[in-house]
């Protein structure tokens, strides 16, 4: 980075190297990651009422809806990982990122920053 480029021009730059299907695929993703790590640690609330206090009834609402929110993440990050050309075990990886609370938000930042730089994960 030279003297006269910020940070703020370089993720600019980045941006524009990359393709505006692979963009715009990436912010559909970035979308998704954190909309399902905020959903998991709705989740785990949840869970904790529902099995601390013997409520049921949280969980009978949010499970399905955490599901939902988890299979649009799946669709989401296998598009992006298509036009952005990953590897199976990245997939794989991305994929479970999705599983464990707060794993999405760095998994997020990650893929970003990979993608960003036009590489692959």
């Amino acid at each position: 980075m030279t003297s006269s480029q910020t940070p703020a021009s370089a993720d600019t730059t980045a941006e524009e190297s990359v393709k505006p299907n692979v963009l715009a695929a990436l912010k559909r993703f970035r979308v998704a990651a954190i909309a399902t790590g905020i959903g998991l640690l709705i989740l785990v609330t949840v869970m904790v009422i529902r099995y601390g206090w013997d409520n049921p009834t949280p969980s009978q609402v949010w499970s399905p809806m955490h599901g939902a929110l988890y299979m649009i993440y799946i669709a989401l990050a296998v598009d992006l990982a298509i036009k952005a050309r990953w590897s199976i075990k990245g997939i794989l990886l991305v994929l479970l990122a999705g599983c464990v609370p707060f794993v999405s938000f760095i998994a997020e930042r990650k893929v970003t920053h990979r993608v960003l730089a036009g590489r692959s994960i």
